[in-house]
């Protein structure tokens, strides 16, 4: 159990319990909500996740990885000990966990986005299909019931191809029963390439999607809906992903809200007509040298590179946490656009890859600039703008703690 902070202490809001604080996003919301002086207690799936560490936790618990009853009693004895609490999740299976029990959690009240919503946008293909409804550029896209079907799209794609799965959640557990590894991405050169991807589906009875490749950049629009209303928006740029050819940001930038409005407008439309509430990321890959931008997917949680809104202010743990939770909607302070964020640990996964294993990169068109990806690496140390993904001096338990981790799994291999 963790000493909690003095701002920790005030017990002029219900507690919040964050369920899921193994990465770097759930030690960004336990961080948001404790500075402002909110009792966090954070829910845990293994007795090692980095977020136990933060110093903004009242307490930690584990509870496993599993959501079944078990958990729903926990939750019940959290309740009858602190009274009426709020329950932030940060992943999307916990999501789904909570919107199927969230009316079994007793004194809990669980955040989360309305039910309909959420399966719409879990579904890529629901996403793409209300956003080309809207005159939204969406990649032109193919899929599959039956191998056969497979064959045939693959002989229409315009390649490079992009493969992916319009509904992980549903996809993974099918996949494993067969012991098909799940990829979230994959590349096909050519006709032949996405055949064999194909083929490897067939003991399973699932195909992912197949889309046309977009190149550029990511580009992430954050938004939070309240009864149809815009209460706050933000943005960044990926300046880096791991793996190098697409995935997730290892660096990104914050971008001002002035620029691109007209694709924030187009964001927000498609919320609304999907009937979005709360925190969602609208993704985009934007190509700078036309300045065309190409929707990928909606994230109906806290994303990946969640840090940099943290650092920033922009406030979407606490938005959820007092707007959902408590019923209140505060005032809003301005936002910090001119911030960098980094994961250093991915960075240096990053630089392995580009400098000694460039025939891992599955994108055919991807550009290796290793010289510039050395100096910038380097060079983000010294700017005074540069934040980071788990290291804060005020609280440095969990950068210490993902350290440890690191460590331990390269000592096992």
């Amino acid at each position: 159990m963790n000493s909690p902070p003095p701002a920790a202490t005030s017990n002029a809001h219900p507690p919040c319990l964050v369920l899921g604080i193994e990465s770097q996003i759930g030690v960004a919301v336990v961080r948001e909500l404790g500075r402002a002086g909110v009792r966090v207690i954070g829910l845990a799936s293994r007795p090692n996740s980095v977020g136990l560490s933060s110093r903004y936790l009242e307490r930690g618990i584990v509870v496993g990885p599993k959501r079944d009853a078990q958990l729903i009693a926990t939750l019940h004895r959290l309740g009858e000990e602190l009274g009426d609490a709020v329950l932030l999740a940060v992943s999307e299976a916990d999501l789904s966990w909570l919107i199927a029990h969230r009316d079994q959690l007793g004194r809990i009240r669980a955040i989360a986005p309305p039910e309909d919503a959420f399966r719409r946008v879990l579904d890529k293909r629901l996403t793409l299909e209300t956003a080309a409804g809207l005159g939204l550029h969406v990649p032109r896209g193919f899929s599959a019931a039956t191998l056969d079907e497979w064959h045939a799209a693959a002989a229409q794609v315009r390649y490079p191809a992009v493969v992916k799965w319009a509904d992980p959640i549903t996809a993974i557990p099918v996949l494993r029963a067969h012991g098909i590894a799940w990829e979230k991405l994959e590349y096909a050169r050519d006709e032949a390439a996405l055949r064999r991807i194909g083929e490897r589906f067939q003991a399973a009875g699932i195909w992912p999607l197949i889309q046309e490749y977009c190149p550029g950049r990511g580009l992430g629009q954050f938004f939070y809906l309240h009864k149809g209303e815009v209460l706050r928006r933000f943005q960044h740029l990926r300046i880096a992903e791991w793996p190098p050819e697409g995935g997730f940001s290892s660096v990104c930038d914050a971008v001002p809200l002035s620029r691109h409005r007209e694709l924030q407008e187009q964001s927000i439309a498609l919320l609304k007509a999907i009937g979005w509430e709360g925190c969602a990321m609208v993704e985009y890959r934007l190509d700078e040298a036309t300045g065309d931008a190409v929707l990928m997917e909606i994230n109906g949680r806290f994303w990946g590179s969640f840090p940099l809104a943290v650092h920033a202010g922009a406030g979407f743990a606490l938005l959820a946490y007092q707007v959902q939770g408590c019923g209140v909607v505060p005032a809003l302070p301005a936002v910090r656009e001119d911030l960098r964020c980094r994961m250093v640990s991915t960075e240096v996964k990053r630089l392995v890859r580009l400098l000694l294993q460039p025939g891992r990169i599955a994108d055919p068109f991807f550009r290796r600039q290793p010289l510039q990806e050395v100096r910038r690496f380097f060079t983000d140390f010294l700017r005074p703008r540069v934040r980071y993904y788990l290291w804060r001096s005020d609280d440095a338990g969990p950068f210490f703690a993902d350290l440890r981790n690191y460590a331990l799994r390269l000592l096992r291999r």
